[in-house]
């Protein structure tokens, strides 16, 4: 935490899980609109897709309780009242990570035991985008002008990432609703990694002024055309799941077609006999 690596990193992991939630969502779409799909992708692939995401989702947030911990044991080499601060900030970070350790384990439980209702992943996912934007949107005490914008406009991303998820928990399956809620944790992801190259520019000299509120205005800006990319990336996404799954039946009936004529021409050369 504060520093390039310590917003990049979340941010590109964030893009990821938006970015396949995207296309998980699309292809169940896709599968259910397809009647010869289940022969195809069956249930239990799905099924293993989310025990798996679980435990990639668990491993992660391990890996940065375990960053976290690395940077704690830095704080002898500053003063007291910075020693506090990034002790506080570390009790920040540290209680987003047990959300979404929180949001992992129900996947994974909910995925495994078939009494548990799947839909307690939603409501685990709900609480952890909401704790994400409460600590980010307090996590700017002391900040410039322009600090304070970028970490809100994180903060009001994963909020209505969290108001989506609690509208599908009490709705069945929406194809649409899932893509809005994974075109915004795409945002929050790349928006993370923004927010990096404002504070944290590889070259000084042509650093951003966190002051001027000018600077505010652009970020806007860019913070609109990012969530406008979000639904190009979607897009895409729907073309190429549609094509492959199209052309992957179209492979099998073909395959399935050639197999009966070579039944049906085996049955004559019998009878023949």
């Amino acid at each position: 935490m504060g520093d390039f690596s310590g917003h990049v990193l979340p941010g590109t992991l964030f893009f990821v899980i938006g970015l396949w939630w995207s296309i998980k969502h699309i292809l169940k779409h896709v599968c259910r609109q397809q009647k010869r799909s289940s022969s195809l992708i069956t249930k239990k692939f799905f099924l293993r897709a989310e025990i798996v995401e679980g435990i990639v989702i668990t491993g992660v947030v391990l890996v940065g309780i375990t960053g976290l911990y690395l940077v704690l044991g830095k704080r002898n080499q500053l003063s007291e009242k910075e020693s506090q601060l990034v002790l506080i900030l570390y009790w920040h970070h540290f209680v987003m990570y047990v959300f979404f350790a929180m949001l992992g384990g129900t996947k994974i439980l909910c995925f495994t035991i078939r009494s548990l209702p799947v839909s307690l992943v939603k409501l685990m996912l709900t609480n952890a985008c909401f704790v994400d934007a409460f600590i980010f949107h307090n996590h700017t005490h002391g900040r410039t002008l322009v600090d304070t914008f970028g970490h809100q406009l994180l903060s009001f991303a994963i909020f209505l990432a969290g108001l989506v998820a609690f509208i599908e928990f009490f709705t069945k399956s929406n194809v649409v609703l899932a893509l809005l809620r994974s075109s915004l944790v795409m945002l929050h992801g790349m928006w993370f990694c923004q927010v990096a190259f404002v504070l944290f520019p590889k070259n000084r000299d042509h650093a951003w002024n966190l002051s001027d509120h000018s600077n505010v205005l652009f970020l806007t800006v860019i913070f609109c055309l990012y969530y406008a990319l979000t639904y190009v990336i979607i897009g895409i996404n729907y073309a190429l799941v549609t094509w492959l799954v199209n052309w992957r039946l179209s492979k099998l009936c073909t395959s399935e077609t050639q197999l009966l004529k070579n039944l049906e021409q085996q049955e004559e050369s019998e009878d023949e006999m």
